[in-house]
């Protein structure tokens, strides 16, 4: 194996599954009951962003601070209610899973997503065995800021230069970029040519060979 990295990290939303139709529905009932509207095109530009930086990118300062609170509680509690079920892992993600387990190396999810939802997610999918540490974004400097990989890779004790993120949104592959970690980023949400500065661009983790991942 060409071994380049100690430890991988994993976005949640796009990357271990998809949930970009969910996450939207969710936005679109919180923000209609505020009187305002989400394009698809603006949920695009968000995606991999928290909540609170997502209302400040496409609304500025239309709402203040108990108005933004009360939205992004309404968004996350009914996300958390349609989660259970409706999710499965994305093509290849089981398998980089039991593989990354089976050759030590350690995983983190690196979510700009409130704890809870982590929680609810890796337990609905079965998969949180396979995490050392799953860090939450919510209340940080959000992507492209650097903050959340820097800290899960000291959660696992590895240095920011031998961790591989797994990303598939713009502002996840700047953010690992800024942390000076490699990154594959896997065309769920954006296309290919917009992901072109990760290390390695992929249609899913299927594509991706354990001998020669770069």
């Amino acid at each position: 194996m060409n071994n380049n990295f100690d430890a991988v990290l994993w976005d949640m939303d796009g990357t271990l599954a998809d949930t970009g139709e969910l996450h939207y529905q969710t936005w679109l009932a919180a923000l209609n009951e505020a009187g305002y509207d989400m394009s698809p095109q603006q949920f695009k530009t968000t995606f991999g962003m928290n909540s609170r930086a997502a209302l400040r990118y496409l609304y500025g300062d239309a709402f203040n601070d108990e108005q933004m609170e009360h939205i992004i509680v309404q968004k996350e509690t009914i996300y958390r209610l349609m989660l259970p079920g409706s999710m499965h892992l994305l093509p290849g993600v089981q398998h980089w899973l039991d593989w990354l387990r089976d050759h030590h190396i350690p995983q983190a999810m690196a979510s700009s997503a409130p704890d809870e939802n982590i929680q609810v997610f890796v337990d609905d999918l079965g998969i949180r065995e396979y995490f050392a540490a799953l860090v939450a974004g919510f209340d940080m400097p959000a992507k492209p800021a650097p903050d959340i990989f820097l800290l899960a890779a000291e959660k696992l004790g590895v240095p920011p230069s031998r961790c591989l993120v797994m990303e598939d949104s713009l502002a996840g592959v700047q953010a690992a970029q800024s942390a000076g970690m490699r990154c594959i980023a896997v065309t769920t949400t954006n296309p290919r040519e917009a992901l072109c500065h990760a290390c390695q661009v992929v249609d899913t983790l299927e594509e991706l060979d354990p001998e020669n991942i770069f």
